[in-house]
């Protein structure tokens, strides 16, 4: 069974619901070891002095600023002691906000408040006030001594507590060239926006989280499968799954173009493949003008 990273309460008000705060995700990335090409033996990576070479024991390590080239200052254990906050053991709720007033760029990391014994009914008063009201509560919370941003959110039965991102942690996107302005700036006619809402609206449906998996560590982890199999043999192991991309050969986009195919692709059913009959009628009459066309030149040429 997991382990709860800390226990404490969260609190707000004069409220305190005693709680255990456990990791909302799962690692599932597949980690590798590197190894020496010529003789397959593990690689090991040491901690060296950069001037003398030697190897430098755990004990005599230190952590410093680098404030200037080649200039630092070390900052003790009790320096960095001193600086976090006494309050080790709470989640403490600073203000309500409408859930929609945090930006996604803010949320980083998910962790779950499970309630203490006997923390049911403030447990469950706090979760389901927050859901009717559409709040989220802003909080501070001390992990491994540092004071983190974070956000108390009820979602089903539990109430999670996401951390946030400090405002000074992101880029604000202005440093960037983005297009700005109105769509009539770039030419987007009413047409092409009428066929983009079409085709968004026709691959609409509700959130699923569970039809979409790691692909790519399902394909990694077939390849190593193979790989022990054949006892580490070489052999390229081709994808033959992998599309080409319509458009890798050019950056010219016929938007109404891919559009159209687009809405074809999602709106072909069996009961509107009828109309197909007509293709060889309207490939026949365009044959024949073309040959009367051509007849036309050769008259013309004598």
């Amino acid at each position: 069974m997991a382990r709860p990273i800390w226990t404490g309460t969260l609190s707000f008000g004069l409220l305190n619901i005693p709680v255990s705060l456990m990791s909302g995700e799962r690692k599932v990335d597949i980690s590798f070891r590197m190894l020496d090409s010529r003789d397959r033996k593990p690689i090991r990576f040491e901690r060296v002095n950069a001037e003398t070479g030697e190897e430098v024991p755990w004990k005599d390590i230190v952590k410093a600023f680098e404030y200037d080239k080649g200039s630092y200052v070390v900052v003790e254990k009790e320096d960095i002691a001193s600086a976090a906050p006494q309050t080790h053991e709470s989640v403490d709720v600073e203000a309500f906000v409408d859930r929609d007033d945090i930006g996604i760029r803010f949320y980083e990391k998910p962790y779950i408040l499970v309630p203490g014994k006997k923390a049911e009914k403030g447990y469950v008063l706090l979760r389901d006030t927050l859901a009717s009201t559409g709040k989220v509560g802003v909080a501070r919370v001390v992990i491994r001594t540092r004071e983190y941003l974070c956000a108390v959110v009820p979602e089903g039965d539990a109430l999670v507590l996401m951390m946030l991102r400090y405002p000074q942690e992101l880029v604000d996107p202005e440093e960037y060239k983005l297009p700005a302005g109105k769509a009539s700036d770039y030419r987007i006619t009413a047409k092409e926006r009428e066929m983009a809402e079409s085709l968004i609206g026709s691959m609409s449906a509700k959130w699923a989280p569970d039809a979409y998996h790691d692909e790519f560590r399902q394909r990694l982890e077939a390849i190593i499968k193979k790989r022990i199999k054949a006892r580490g043999a070489t052999t390229k192991i081709k994808d033959d799954d992998a599309p080409e991309r319509e458009d890798a050969a050019t950056n010219v986009v016929d938007f109404m173009a891919l559009l159209q195919k687009s809405l074809d692709t999602k709106k072909r059913t069996p009961a509107k493949k009828a109309p197909a009959k007509k293709a060889p009628r309207k490939a026949a009459k365009a044959a024949k003008k073309a040959a009367v066309k051509k007849t036309a030149r050769k008259a013309a040429s004598r």
